[in-house]
Protein backbone atom coordinates (compact mmCIF):
# COMPACT_ATOMS: atom_id res chain seq x y z
CA UNK A 1 0.00 0.00 0.00
CA UNK A 2 1.27 3.46 -0.89
CA UNK A 3 1.29 6.12 1.80
CA UNK A 4 -0.82 9.17 0.98
CA UNK A 5 0.95 12.40 1.87
CA UNK A 6 -1.43 15.02 0.47
CA UNK A 7 -4.57 15.59 2.53
CA UNK A 8 -7.17 18.17 3.43
CA UNK A 9 -7.17 19.39 7.02
CA UNK A 10 -10.35 21.02 8.34
CA UNK A 11 -10.47 23.48 11.22
CA UNK A 12 -13.11 22.44 13.77
CA UNK A 13 -13.59 26.08 14.82
CA UNK A 14 -14.27 27.89 11.54
CA UNK A 15 -14.62 25.06 9.01
CA UNK A 16 -11.73 26.27 6.82
CA UNK A 17 -10.24 23.48 4.71
CA UNK A 18 -6.66 23.51 3.46
CA UNK A 19 -4.78 21.06 1.25
CA UNK A 20 -1.45 20.21 2.90
CA UNK A 21 1.45 17.78 2.56
CA UNK A 22 2.03 15.63 5.63
CA UNK A 23 5.65 15.20 6.70
CA UNK A 24 7.07 11.70 6.93
CA UNK A 25 9.86 12.52 9.35
CA UNK A 26 7.94 14.00 12.30
CA UNK A 27 4.61 14.18 14.05
CA UNK A 28 2.71 17.48 13.90
CA UNK A 29 1.14 18.14 17.29
CA UNK A 30 0.14 21.75 16.67
CA UNK A 31 -1.24 23.40 13.54
CA UNK A 32 -2.41 26.98 13.04
CA UNK A 33 -5.55 27.51 10.95
CA UNK A 34 -4.78 29.94 8.16
CA UNK A 35 -8.25 31.48 8.42
CA UNK A 36 -9.14 31.96 12.11
CA UNK A 37 -5.59 31.50 13.49
CA UNK A 38 -6.77 28.93 16.05
CA UNK A 39 -4.21 26.34 17.07
CA UNK A 40 -5.34 22.78 16.47
CA UNK A 41 -3.99 20.06 18.73
CA UNK A 42 -4.72 16.34 18.51
CA UNK A 43 -7.64 14.91 20.42
CA UNK A 44 -6.87 12.55 23.30
CA UNK A 45 -7.03 9.42 21.18
CA UNK A 46 -4.85 10.66 18.31
CA UNK A 47 -1.11 11.07 17.84
CA UNK A 48 -1.19 14.19 15.65
CA UNK A 49 -3.43 16.88 14.14
CA UNK A 50 -3.79 14.93 10.89
CA UNK A 51 -5.29 11.93 12.66
CA UNK A 52 -7.76 14.26 14.40
CA UNK A 53 -8.71 16.77 11.68
CA UNK A 54 -7.62 15.57 8.23
CA UNK A 55 -9.40 13.33 5.77
CA UNK A 56 -6.35 11.01 5.74
CA UNK A 57 -4.51 9.61 8.76
CA UNK A 58 -0.84 10.48 9.20
CA UNK A 59 1.82 8.41 7.37
CA UNK A 60 2.80 6.38 10.45
CA UNK A 61 -0.84 5.34 11.10
CA UNK A 62 -1.29 4.48 7.42
CA UNK A 63 1.74 2.20 7.63
CA UNK A 64 0.38 0.53 10.79
CA UNK A 65 -2.94 -0.34 9.18
CA UNK A 66 -1.23 -1.66 6.03
CA UNK A 67 0.52 -4.42 8.01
Amino acid sequence: MDVILETTIKCPFCGEEEMVMMPTDRCIRRYECRNCKAFLEPTDKDCCVFCSYAETKCPSKQKETAV
